[in-house]
């Protein structure tokens, strides 16, 4: 075949991926994503609801910073979700699919609620928490490690595994609660006159606590993925399970480890919702985390520093939508539809990061 006949083929258009792009190209491809994020908000709040767009954004703004207290709330909801966004963070470099956080979760704080209950009247304080955190911890790990057993051993799929232990995880919990009730119509609030289990208040706040740990966190697993051995294994895995055996990497032990510790992190967001922020347990404590979380670990490319930024912005345009909803009385499917663009926007702007748009005739260069 001829260059001619090759040129006369080629499509008009076509994608390629890049190989790499500037920092600063990533923050401007963002940038303007937002911007015409919001131009596409402006229009659909003044055509559809008839309101003002700049009084609407005053007020999603305010929803987190009108008060201290309002920014604190922010904060305490952010330490939840980017604790959630740190677990998955190791699994998902691994490429191990793990959809089962929401679960891990629940799991842990049920864990840390029947310790609360049961213990909280014969434990000291210290040993208490001690006994709330392991209990946690374990039943996180616990729930992580089976679904690795399964994969590293039947080489089962990890996604359907790990989304069907979410409703086990949340049956349990719903039987429990009930029994742990009794004839009373709710579990409500747990040692309510004893405040056993509940952490102490730090700068006017019990959730404080929540605050130092995830931030600890975040540092913790930077540092473990990029700086440590099992950081490497785990990034070696990822890219090729063959080139890590080649390499003389135990994937089996690498998986099951993995996925150990992304369970024990999201049964310790277990730990610090039942102990630092609601003091009880319900099938609905994770609060559909486990869930949101997942595009905050994508997004951020596995970096915990990015996925503090990405996860105030979700808990930004959460509380935003609750504040428009309140403010102007709006349904709360339009206050979505509004945080709910700006998001579609932002995860769009992904692909014009990865890839590029190549005309005929150009010559393709990665990373331009």
């Amino acid at each position: 075949m001829t260059k001619a006949t090759q040129t006369v083929h080629e499509p008009l258009l076509r994608i390629a991926k890049r190989d790499g792009i500037p920092f600063g190209k990533k923050v401007l491809i963002r940038a303007v994503a937002i911007l015409l994020a919001l131009v596409v908000d402006a229009l659909f709040i003044f055509f559809v609801t008839g309101l003002n767009p700049l009084s609407v954004y005053g007020v999603m703004y305010q929803g987190t910073f009108a008060t201290p207290v309002r920014f604190s709330w922010a904060l305490r909801d952010l330490a939840t979700l980017l604790c959630v966004g740190i677990a998955l963070a190791p699994a998902f470099k691994m490429r191990f699919w793990n959809i089962g956080a929401e679960g891990q979760v629940l799991i842990g704080g049920m864990a840390t609620a029947l310790t609360m209950v049961y213990l909280g009247s014969s434990l000291p304080a210290p040993l208490l928490f001690v006994a709330m955190f392991a209990a946690s911890v374990v039943a996180g790990a616990l729930w992580g490690f089976i679904p690795a057993w399964f994969k590293s051993r039947w080489n089962t799929n990890e996604t359907l595994f790990t989304l069907m232990m979410n409703y086990v995880a949340t049956s349990i919990v719903a039987c429990l609660t009930n029994i742990m009730r009794g004839q009373a119509s709710s579990l409500g609030t747990l040692n309510k006159a004893t405040k056993a289990g509940w952490f102490p208040v730090l700068f006017g706040q019990r959730y404080t606590i929540n605050i130092i740990v995830v931030l600890v966190l975040t540092f913790a697993m930077y540092a473990y993925l990029k700086y440590s051995k099992h950081g490497y294994e785990i990034a070696v895995v990822g890219e090729s399970e063959n080139t890590a055996r080649y390499a003389g990497i135990n994937v089996r032990r690498v998986m099951i480890r993995t996925m150990i510790i992304s369970g024990a992190i999201c049964g310790l967001c277990g730990f610090l919702i039942v102990a630092g922020k609601d003091q009880t347990i319900s099938t609905t404590s994770a609060g559909g985390r486990g869930f949101t979380a997942i595009i905050v670990a994508w997004l951020a490319k596995f970096n915990t520093f990015y996925m503090a930024l990405i996860s105030f912005l979700l808990v930004f345009l959460e509380r935003g939508a609750s504040e428009i909803a309140s403010a102007y009385s709006l349904n709360e499917y339009a206050a979505d539809i509004i945080t709910g663009v700006i998001l579609f926007f932002i995860l769009g702007s992904e692909f014009f990061i990865n890839y590029r748009v190549v005309r005929r005739g150009e010559t393709h260069k990665e990373g331009k």
